[in-house]
């Protein structure tokens, strides 16, 4: 469970915040003084800050200050009802995460919480990764929350390769199939980088729409568009002095490639709407599935920003290439997920294991996690069986990939034949007007599970557009506001 913070004077909005919080799930902390928070951050981990700036003794900025001394990795959000530019960027220059200002909408605050705890997650769960060639650092052997699984001569090859290239200042390209862990790669880099402590942002370039990317990346000035409202630090000034990963940047449109482009060479960006140059000192690392060396040659992106960029090249073998990583990849999943779920320790049949072995994985990694996630939480005991996998053998698998389109739907359809009327039968209990929002929330939410929250590929999953898909996560993310919202 996560651990917020809050920090007001304001006893109502202090109650309002901590029921908000508490309903969501979070473990929840209150301070009517600064003094007293920090005295708790010295005693205490948070995931999360957030603190008022107009509070009697001590000041936001001034308690801003102390806390960044204690723990610097921990986000704070700064709460104002002076929502001026020069508060903005003195918060973020003394390493504030971002500012809302009051009165705040549910929204607006959800999201940014939200976006300031993956940051603190990507910050503080360290990647590690097996070591057995003894030249490679020892910061490689310590135990880690999450960590890069096999011991494959393929593997050992890109472990070799984050012990040399990650404390050097330097780009690095780092390409595979989706699902084989770039991220988690570029997550290993930064800690084990001289810039560990300092931010790291992720970016998925395909789940920003065109129109938003350039202010997300950037930032702009209050008034540069209707409706900036408040001046917004972007992603990359955010990251100063640490490292920003780019993931599927060849989704991002020419002309912000080369604004892009600029910022590296120069070490200086401009926000949306604004007439001066700020300085930046950022890591990139990026990231994409596709074929970077076509995506170039047919002209979809930019020659020179590729090769800024591929200081270093680094990339990621599919799982079918590594076969020999799956009973390791299974153990640390088992484990993983019954202390997840609280379960009994789970253990897997040698002929699921074979099974298990003898799949293609398509969807690599990310789908091998995902079947042994579901097997965990669907076997009934703590022996997991062939039946429990979800997953076809060998020889249907290569079956259904020689079926063509129109066998594949009827196949499909027989399967759902086989559910409709388990789902028609909600009607019985008065409950029918939910089931078509029900069924599209549930493929929405399984898409971006298997397509590790690529809107893009999980709206390609689905045979729908981008923006179609966009709109209706929208909607769905609407209705569980609404719905955690007291009436």
């Amino acid at each position: 469970m996560e651990k917020i913070l809050l920090i007001d004077d304001d006893e109502g909005l202090l109650h309002f915040l901590k029921r908000f919080f508490l309903r969501k799930g979070f473990d929840v902390t209150v301070c009517d003084n600064a003094r007293i928070a920090i005295d708790a951050i010295s005693r205490e981990n948070f995931d999360l800050v957030l603190l008022d700036y107009k509070m009697p003794k001590l000041n936001g900025l001034d308690a801003l200050i102390e806390i960044k001394k204690i723990d610097a990795k921990t986000p704070v959000i700064l709460m104002t009802a002076y929502g001026t530019t020069d508060l903005a960027i003195e918060a973020m220059k003394q390493g504030a995460y971002d500012y809302l200002v009051k009165p705040f909408d549910q929204i607006d605050l959800t999201r940014i919480v939200g976006e300031a705890l993956a940051v603190n997650r990507q910050i503080k769960d360290v990647v590690g990764f097996p070591v057995t060639d003894p030249s490679l650092p020892a910061f490689s052997k310590k135990k880690s929350a999450l960590r890069i699984i096999g011991n494959s001569r393929k593997m050992q090859e890109i472990y070799k390769l984050i012990g040399q290239i990650a404390e050097k200042k330097v780009s690095v390209f780092i390409t595979g199939e989706s699902g084989t862990g770039k991220e988690l790669v570029a997550r290993a880099i930064y800690h084990h980088s001289r810039r560990k402590e300092k931010p790291f942002i992720a970016i998925n370039c395909a789940a920003i729409p065109e129109s938003l990317f350039e202010s997300e990346l950037f930032g702009h000035e209050r008034g540069a568009f209707t409706g900036a409202e408040r001046t917004v630090i972007g992603k990359i000034e955010r990251c100063d002095q640490g490292t920003l990963f780019l993931d599927e940047i060849t989704e991002m449109s020419f002309p912000l490639q080369a604004k892009l482009l600029r910022a590296i060479q120069e070490q200086e960006i401009e926000r949306v709407g604004g007439n001066s140059t700020i300085p930046v000192d950022v890591r990139i690392l990026a990231a994409t599935n596709k074929d970077i060396e076509k995506e170039v040659e047919e002209g979809r992106f930019r020659q020179d920003l590729y090769w800024r960029l591929k200081v270093i090249s680094l990339n990621i073998p599919p799982l079918r290439e590594r076969t020999e990583d799956i009973p390791a990849l299974v153990d640390y999943f088992l484990e993983r997920f019954c202390a997840e779920y609280g379960r009994a320790q789970c253990f897997i049949k040698d002929s699921a294991l074979k099974k298990l072995s003898a799949y293609a994985w398509p969807g690599n990694v990310r789908e091998l996690e995902n079947c042994v996630r579901r097997s965990v939480l669907l076997s009934a005991g703590n022996v997991i069986a062939e039946k429990d996998l979800m997953i076809p053998d060998a020889e249907e698998a290569q079956q259904i990939q020689g079926l063509s389109r129109d066998q594949l739907l009827e196949r499909l359809r027989e399967k759902l034949e086989n559910i409709i009327p388990d789902i028609l039968h909600l009607s019985d209990q008065d409950i029918h007007a939910n089931i078509i929002e029900m069924v599209e929330e549930t493929l929405i939410s399984a898409a971006l599970r298997e397509c590790g929250d690529n809107q893009v590929q999980a709206a390609k999953m689905l045979g729908i557009s981008r923006n179609t898909f966009r709109h209706r996560l929208k909607r769905k993310q609407q209705r569980k506001t609404e719905e955690e919202t007291p009436g």
